[in-house]
């Protein structure tokens, strides 16, 4: 299944986008958030071969696509196919370019266009079961092919050295971060259900209050 997604621009490294974790295994997910980082910083060094990729890390695989300057990424489970993984991350592309398309050279912060993340959890779960129908005939499709795709070892990409030991040092940083952003994530979801709600509450408020004086009178 898909661990982790993260969106970044090619040009500086910069975090354009994530798909927000549930805060399981959360030195884990730090420490693979922190790899993905180094590959975003890589990309952004010209050091890359292809613009699909896959790249063995432990027992996962880290898959990405790049395109228009903007790199995809995605970790799953070594037995998820490789197939959805890559039309997941061909779903995210779409509707990113298509909803910050204009945005994405002048973005000027980390995570600016973090309302994605509801789009990316709703992809998410479209692909979270192989067998579904909609996925089986994904994986049947024999016009998108991932075979001549490259796969390389986290090692090979990132080197055995200083950039390995970096993930390790960078990790506890990283955990802050990430609950800043979940934060931020929260309360934008929080003021979405306020302007959605309120003015029905406010409505319904008032039905009852006539209603109460109505009776108060007669």
């Amino acid at each position: 299944m898909v661990k982790l997604t993260m969106i970044a621009r090619v040009t500086d490294g910069l975090p354009l986008a994530e798909g927000l974790d549930d805060g399981r295994d959360q030195k884990d997910s730090d420490f693979y958030k922190q790899q993905a980082k180094l590959l975003f910083k890589n990309l952004s060094n010209g050091h890359h071969e292809a613009s699909r990729m896959s790249i063995e890390t432990g027992p996962y695989f880290f898959h990405y696509i790049i395109e228009g300057r903007v790199c995809y990424l995605t970790m799953c489970d070594r037995s998820y196919p490789k197939k959805l993984a890559f039309q997941y991350l061909e779903d995210l592309k779409n509707e990113f370019e298509r909803v910050n398309g204009s945005q994405i050279e002048t973005a000027a912060r980390p995570y600016a266009f973090i309302k994605f993340d509801t789009f990316i959890q709703k992809t998410k779960k479209l692909y979270l079961d192989t067998r579904t129908q909609r996925n089986l005939a994904k994986l049947n499709d024999e016009l998108y092919e991932v075979h001549q795709i490259m796969t390389r070892n986290v090692k090979e990409v990132l080197g055995v050295g200083e950039k390995l030991d970096q993930v390790s040092e960078m990790s506890s940083r990283l955990t802050s971060d990430t609950r800043i952003y979940a934060d931020k994530a929260k309360d934008l979801n929080r003021q979405a259900f306020i302007r959605k709600y309120a003015p029905v509450a406010i409505v319904i408020g008032v039905v009852i209050m006539l209603f109460w004086a109505k009776n108060k009178i007669w």
